[in-house]
């Protein structure tokens, strides 16, 4: 059994008296190079998540919070693989919002800004005990052809940095207020020239595509369809499930049914559960959970984990631990499969080419 004790962080909360720190935090990134012998045992170490594969470490407006920061929070909660994104969407820098849904009205308009930033802050300072993967955020699918050129900015450069694109917004209905709208289905037609290189790179492409609302909950469905029908080489991560804030009262055998239907039918998809709306609205329910369970326990090699933290200045580590126990919650119920491919990361390692360098822990049996 592996196990390390808690880190400074935690301490000086424990000192103030305030609860959320786990005493015996999962291992570190050691134990996933094979280095250190061991089995993850489920009864006495955290059931959160070790890879964060969805934290956006740049807010839509005004200061983030500093990167080395949300570096301790990742320490500080045992998550040892993250996939720092920027927001391809800003805020203009006039406007004194930090979130879109607080200025209605208030144009959100692509930009690298945030990539850049990324970039910049790992290079100065990164670290050695987190695996970090850079995203590139930048791209508005509803104009296809200034992404190349974008793409090759980013890697001149910062070159071979970036290894995964997203989150990128197919149809995002939160954001309708802000002058976002759907990208239309024949533009998709036009993303051949940046698929071609994503597919060439091996590098994920993670696409935010609403399924529906409450009203219409498959709405933006045939988007998605015919991304996948187009690109059927193309590595793609869908996420939230397709779920949102504007769907939240789809039942969940229909739900899981497109889901495993979509699965079945596209083998090079995987399904984003990070946000805690999904544990919120669906996953934590009563008559939800068990049909949750049993869909992630058979599709368990098809799962990413993730918190969708935002980092802006009002967000703290107990936020991010918070929104970490949400998102995570799930895992307690998963079988041991389940819970080494998805919440250990072995889909992780998989996905970005990193099995011969990680490989996730075995979960530990009775009286081992």
């Amino acid at each position: 059994m592996i196990s390390r004790r808690a880190g400074p962080l935690c301490a000086a909360i424990a000192l103030l008296g305030a609860a959320g720190c786990a005493t015996t935090p999962p291992p570190g990134i050691n134990a996933f190079q094979g280095l250190v012998p061991g089995c993850y045992d489920r009864s006495a170490l955290p059931q959160t998540s070790v890879v964060d594969t969805h934290l956006h470490l740049r807010p839509f407006g005004g200061p983030p919070v500093p990167f080395d920061e949300v570096m301790l929070y990742l320490r500080e909660t045992g998550v040892v693989f993250v996939n720092i994104y920027g927001i391809g969407q800003m805020l203009p820098v006039s406007s004194g919002c930090t979130y879109y849904l607080d200025c209605p009205g208030t144009p959100v308009t692509p930009t690298l800004k945030n990539d850049f930033a990324n970039a910049s802050n790992l290079l100065a300072n990164p670290p050695s005990d987190i695996h970090v993967t850079l995203a590139m955020t930048f791209p508005d699918l509803a104009r296809p052809e200034t992404v190349l050129a974008g793409m090759d900015l980013l890697e001149a450069e910062y070159p071979g940095m970036f290894r995964w694109m997203g989150e990128v917004n197919l149809v995002k209905q939160a954001l309708f207020d802000n002058w976002h709208e759907p990208v239309p289905l024949a533009r998709i037609a036009e993303w051949e020239p940046f698929m071609k290189r994503l597919r060439e790179r091996d590098i994920p492409i993670a696409i935010h595509s609403d399924l529906g609302n409450n009203k219409e909950p498959t709405r933006y469905l045939p988007l998605m369809q015919e991304v996948l029908d187009r690109y059927p080489d193309n590595k793609v991560v869908w996420m939230h499930m397709g779920l949102s804030l504007e769907l939240i009262t789809m039942p969940a055998t229909e739900h899981i049914s497109l889901m495993k239907s979509m699965l079945d039918r596209y083998p090079n998809l995987m399904l984003d559960i990070a946000w805690r709306i999904i544990d919120d609205n669906y996953f934590s329910k009563e008559e939800n959970q068990p049909l949750y369970v049993d869909f992630l326990n058979e599709y368990s090699d098809r799962i990413l984990p993730g918190t969708d933290f935002l980092a802006s200045s009002n967000k703290d580590f107990e936020v991010y631990r918070r929104e970490l126990e949400v998102t995570s919650r799930i895992n307690r119920f998963l079988s041991d499969e389940a819970f080494r491919n998805i919440a250990l990361g072995q889909n992780y390692f998989r996905l970005m080419g990193l099995k011969d360098q990680y490989t996730a822990l075995p979960v530990c049996r009775a009286g081992s």
